[in-house]
């Protein structure tokens, strides 16, 4: 059984479908997908469907936020449904199975994991499985949910400061926390000190168990140039959270 937020898809649904192929970027970032900006920090929210939650995972992989090449691949998802007689609630774990952390970044992310041994935990033969056979074992989300833009690029959750900025702390609050109250203690593992900052705070309101994140592991981006130093530098710490929390 798996909990989707169908109220926003309703809304969006016919409007994705009725884009053509091939998806521009002006076609997205643009007036029918804004869902909140903020002009003065000259930051947006654009829709896209990624409000399938899995309430049985016993792991969560959060990010920042969605870029726009997941928020494509989302879209493209959709568009693979136009016509067909399929329930919202399949169509959402498709998107989810489709665009997160798609690309070079996931390979990264499962090659740090399996140094963990996160997949013997699980019982998996490689954390890869959680991104196919295995995929009822993990819940894979942002600490804000829909794509945000800064200036007109993806947002990196550095400037402006997250929690600091209302309008992205209360899609936090209202989205993110929420989701997480609704799952049972799974392990959280945040990518990068970003979205770890996300958790330790919600911590400190108690609106997360402190003993399930597991702090310390970096940003599988390619772009992240210190990510073999970090996680060499944080592996024993992680590897203890991961012996403690699976005991």
């Amino acid at each position: 059984m798996a909990i989707a937020a169908f109220s926003k898809f309703d809304n969006f649904k016919e409007k994705i479908q009725s884009l053509s192929l091939p998806m521009e970027d002006e076609a997205l970032i643009s007036e029918p997908f804004l869902l909140d900006k903020d002009e003065k920090k000259q930051l947006e929210i654009y829709y896209a469907p990624f409000e399938h939650v899995n309430e049985h995972a016993q792991v969560v992989i959060a990010g920042i936020t969605p870029g726009l090449h997941q928020m494509k691949k989302s879209y493209s998802t959709v568009l693979d449904f136009k016509g067909q007689e399929t329930d919202n609630e399949t169509i959402l774990h498709e998107v989810k199975k489709n665009s997160s952390f798609e690309g070079p970044m996931r390979n990264n992310l499962i090659t740090m994991l399996d140094e963990l041994n996160l997949h013997k935990h699980l019982g998996l033969s490689s954390s890869s499985e959680l991104f196919g056979e295995a995929s009822s074992q993990v819940h894979t989300t942002s600490v804000i949910t829909y794509p945000v833009f800064h200036k007109g690029k993806n947002y990196s959750g550095s400037i402006p400061n997250i929690l600091k900025t209302e309008l992205l702390r209360g899609y936090i609050l209202q989205g993110f926390a929420r989701e997480m109250e609704s799952l049972k203690n799974p392990l959280i593992i945040p990518l990068g000190v970003n979205v770890e900052k996300v958790l330790e705070f919600l911590a400190a309101s108690n609106r997360l168990a402190p003993e399930s994140i597991l702090s310390g592991f970096p940003h599988p981006s390619g772009g992240n140039g210190h990510r073999h130093r970090q996680f060499a530098e944080n592996k024993a710490a992680m590897e203890n959270t991961l012996q403690s929390y699976f005991k």
